[in-house]
C-alpha cells in the first residue's frame, strides 16, 4: 500500500488516513470508510495496530467504498507521520560524508590569499579525513521530531542564515518496538520507506560545527525534516537497495544516485539501535544523504523561489519551494523562480 496522511480541501482541520489508488490519482478515505476501527484513524495507530491493522487497510483498499475515494487533486497530503516518535538521520551513505568534507575544506580555503594552496594545506593537515568509524558503526545524529513538513509545504530559511541546501535521502519507518533484534529478523521491524529531505541551513551549520557541538540550528528549524509523499509498505518494495534517487530543482536535474551505493542498510541500523535499549514502532531512520545529493556537494546554491523535487523510484516525489527572504530567483544554478 501507498499510505498518505492528508486533509480535505473542505475540512482542512481535520487529518485523515489514507492509501493511494489508482497510479495515485484518487485516495481511498480509510478514517471514511471504517469510522469505527481505531487503527484506520491515523498513520501511528496504524503502524502501532501492527499486521492485523495492515490486514484491514488493505480490505478496505479491495472493497473501495465509493463513499470514502476522493480525487487526488481534492486533497492536501500533508507528511505521511507528521509526528514521528524520533527522527535520526543516519550515515548510511559513507562516501556522502567524504565528498562533504572536502567541500567544506574548499569552502574554507577560498577565504585565503591563494585558494588552491590553502585547500593541499588543509586536505593534508588530516582534520577533513573521514573518521574509520563512519565504516565500522552505524552513525547518526537526532532530528527535531517536531519540525516536520510535507509535500507542497514551502520552506523558509532560518533566522541568522542564508544559504538553504536540499540533501537527497529516503528513510525506512519502523512497524515494531523490540529491543536487541537478531540480525535475521531486521526486516520485518520495517514498516515502509518514505523520501526523506534533510533541509540544512548551509552557512549557520557550518559555523556552528566549528563549535564541535554539532549543526544545531543549521538543522533544526521550522520544517527542516521534510518526509512525503506517502510511506510504500516494506511488501511493495522487497529490493528498497536497488532504486534511483534523484533532485531537480526547478525542473532540471542536479543529482542522481542509487542506493546499492549503501555502505550499511536499514537493517544494521535496527540491530545496532536495539543493541541494550528500545526502538520503538513509529520511529523514522532516515538514510543520509546519496553521494552528490546536496547543492553544496555540486558547489551550487538554492534561490529564493527555487522548487527542489526529490524522487526516489517506488516511492514518489517530494516537492517544496524554498524562500530565502533577501535572495533572488533563478541565477545561473536554476530556470527562474519554479513552477506553482
Amino acid at each position: 500500500m501507498r499510505l498518505v496522511t492528508f486533509v480535505a480541501d473542505d475540512h482542512p482541520d481535520r487529518q485523515h488516513l489514507g492509501a493511494l489508488l489508482d497510479d495515485d490519482s484518487a485516495v481511498l478515505d480509510l478514517t471514511a470508510a471504517a469510522p469505527e476501527d481505531d487503527a484506520l484513524r491515523t498513520m501511528q495507530s496504524l503502524i502501532d495496530s501492527g499486521a492485523d491493522g495492515l490486514d484491514r487497510a488493505r480490505t478496505q483498499c479491495a472493497l473501495r467504498p465509493e463513499r470514502a475515494l476522493v480525487p487526488r487533486d481534492a486533497v492536501r497530503l500533508l507528511a505521511p507521520l507528521p509526528r514521528p516518535l524520533r527522527i535520526r538521520d543516519c550515515g548510511l551513505f559513507v562516501a556522502h560524508a567524504a565528498a562533504a568534507l572536502r567541500e567544506l575544506a574548499r569552502r574554507q580555503a577560498a577565504e585565503a590569499a591563494d585558494p588552491d594552496a590553502e585547500f593541499e594545506r588543509l586536505m593534508a593537515s588530516g582534520r577533513f579525513d573521514l573518521n574509520p568509524l563512519f565504516y565500522e558503526r552505524v552513525l547518526y545524529y537526532t532530528c527535531d521530531h517536531l519540525s516536520v513538513s510535507g509535500p507542497e509545504d514551502e520552506i523558509e530559511v532560518p533566522a541568522g542564515a542564508k544559504e538553504l541546501d536540499y540533501e537527497l535521502e529516503f528513510a525506512a519507518v519502523l512497524g515494531r518496538t523490540a529491543r536487541d533484534v537478531d540480525p535475521s529478523a531486521a526486516r520485518e521491524h520495517i514498516f515502509g520507506y518514505t523520501v526523506f529531505n534533510d533541509w540544512s541551513a548551509r552557512d549557520l551549520q557550518i559555523a556552528l560545527m566549528r563549535t564541535g557541538v554539532g549543526p544545531g540550528e543549521g538543522k533544526d528549524f521550522d520544517g527542516s525534516n521534510a518526509l512525503g509523499p506517502c510511506i510504500v509498505t516494506s511488501d511493495e518494495l522487497p529490493d528498497p537497495y536497488d532504486l534511483t534517487m534523484t533532485a531537480r530543482v526547478n525542473g532540471e536535474e542536479w543529482s542522481r544516485g542509487r542506493t546499492d551505493g549503501m555502505q550499511h542498510s536499514f537493517e544494521d541500523a535496527v540491530v545496532h539501535f536495539s543493541r541494550g535499549r528500545s526502538i520503538h514502532a513509529g520511529e523514522v531512520m532516515a538514510s543520509g544523504t546519496v553521494p552528490s545529493g546536496t547543492a553544496f556537494d555540486l558547489g551550487k546554491r538554492l534561490r529564493d523561489g527555487d522548487v527542489v523535487e526529490l524522487e526516489v523510484d517506488g516511492i514518489g516525489v517530494l516537492r517544496n519551494r524554498v524562500r530565502i527572504p533577501g535572495g533572488h530567483g533563478g541565477g545561473p544554478n536554476g530556470s527562474g523562480r519554479g513552477r506553482s
